[in-house]
């Protein structure tokens, strides 16, 4: 498969892995009384599938090198934790809004370098929309971490907050980054 297919093939997957994660996210806020175990399993699947996806993308090579720089390393940590969320589920029960919310921060952080890294290639319209998403769902996720004790209900709110900003986050990065340079006629 050649480059420009790969590359084509990796942003259309991270578009789908993307709007799953806005839908998912959508769907727990408005059933927030989802009990852990099922979100542990949905997490879980999740997670191998994304990681998988961001473990290829590191290989394909867009114009900038901007959206999957950080991917392999990530990929692995993510394809590790939905396998353990599936492997562990009664123990994982009660960690999955710590879990998800520290993979939440974590990728936001590893996005706030991506936009740092799209301000140096001169992508001024784009970096600081970026950035904006990036902290945003960083907060979101450091929310998840802290976990105050508000109750199912609201915990699952915020789980699904974080699923859909992870989702758009992820979504700018592989529209708005990912440059396909096509240099066929």
């Amino acid at each position: 498969m050649g480059t420009l297919r790969t590359l084509k093939l990796v942003r259309n997957g991270y578009i789908i892995i993307s709007l799953v994660f806005c839908a998912l996210g959508v769907w727990i806020v408005l059933n927030p009384y989802i009990t852990p175990l099922v979100l542990c399993q949905i997490i879980g699947i999740l997670f191998i599938v994304d990681g998988i996806l961001k473990m290829v993308s590191y290989f394909s090579r867009d114009f900038y090198d901007l959206a999957f720089q950080f991917d392999f390393a990530f990929g692995i940590l993510m394809t590790a934790v939905g396998i353990i969320l599936l492997a562990r589920v009664a123990y994982m029960e009660a960690l999955v809004y710590v879990i998800f919310g520290l993979m939440i921060l974590t990728d936001a952080l590893f996005k706030v370098q991506t936009c740092m890294d799209a301000k140096k290639f001169g992508l001024d319209t784009l970096w600081w929309r970026l950035l904006l998403v990036a902290i945003a769902t960083g907060t979101i996720g450091t929310i998840l971490l802290i976990q105050p004790v508000i109750g199912l209900p609201a915990l699952s709110i915020w789980l699904g907050s974080a699923f859909l900003a992870e989702g758009i986050l992820n979504l700018l990065v592989a529209v708005f980054t990912v440059r396909i340079l096509d240099f066929h006629p």
